[in-house]
């Protein structure tokens, strides 16, 4: 081969070779575009059962899991489809809604959707829409410690409390239980559930709010408290927890 065909054929190798990776440019540039809803979930039973909630890409947002979701609403109902019916609900760091859209399907008479993040707000906003739901919430979109001060200001009263902030952010479990345990929105009665990191333990006792019960399943935990309040139990009453009236 004489040098100036091998030149030419290095010269179309080398144009060759750009093509070929502007050709490779719409790809990566409809991977960095892909939809913003990404991860699917379900409802898991009640009104609503089996149909899909939608999530976020990315870390900011960590849905609770259905298994442990399931889990949570069967310690919480023990058995009793009708025992969350009329409950009220906070869903403290909301995310997708996941949580306080299960109490809804399962009769809840009100859930307070509680998420600083506009992106996650809206989230909730289109779940609600996509299952029909149109009245038995309110969507505040404040950070968790304001929201509070406004709820109680407002006179909320709350059967359940449900709060998972993102676990890196593990001085928001002390805070906002700190600020649950002094709040008149619970009663001697209502729940409070913390999810976290299995390796993490948000402490026993916040005042007067006392944990009862821990749950671990993969690599995340539910942490139950109550005020410590003794009461006498009536006979054959063996979950307290399911009985908020």
């Amino acid at each position: 081969m004489r040098k100036g065909e091998s030149e030419g054929l290095a010269r179309k190798g080398n144009f060759l070779g750009r093509e070929m990776q502007l050709a490779a440019l719409p790809a990566a540039e409809e991977t960095r575009q892909a939809p913003s809803y990404r991860r699917i979930m379900r409802v898991i039973a009640g009104q609503y059962r089996r149909r899909t909630l939608r999530s976020l890409p990315g870390r900011e947002i960590r849905p609770t899991a259905d298994r442990l979701r399931e889990t949570l609403f069967n310690v919480l109902s023990a058995g009793d489809p009708a025992a969350l019916a009329e409950s009220v609900w906070l869903d403290l760091y909301a995310g997708t809604g996941a949580v306080g859209i299960e109490a809804l399907s399962r009769g809840a008479r009100m859930v307070y959707f509680v998420e600083s993040s506009k992106a996650a707000a809206d989230l909730i906003a289109e779940n609600l829409r996509t299952l029909g739901i149109r009245s038995g919430f309110r969507i505040v979109k404040s950070e968790t410690a304001k929201a509070l001060r406004q709820l109680e200001g407002a006179d909320v009263a709350a059967n359940f409390v449900f709060l998972d902030p993102p676990y890196r952010l593990r001085d928001e479990y002390a805070r906002t239980l700190e600020a649950l345990a002094g709040s008149k929105m619970l009663h001697a009665a209502s729940v409070v559930i913390a999810e976290h990191e299995k390796r993490f333990d948000p402490e026993e006792a916040f005042g007067q709010l006392q944990r009862y019960r821990k749950l671990g399943q993969g690599d995340a935990a539910l942490s139950f408290y109550r005020r410590s309040i003794i009461r006498p139990q009536s006979p054959g009453r063996s979950n307290p927890e399911s009985r908020y009236l």
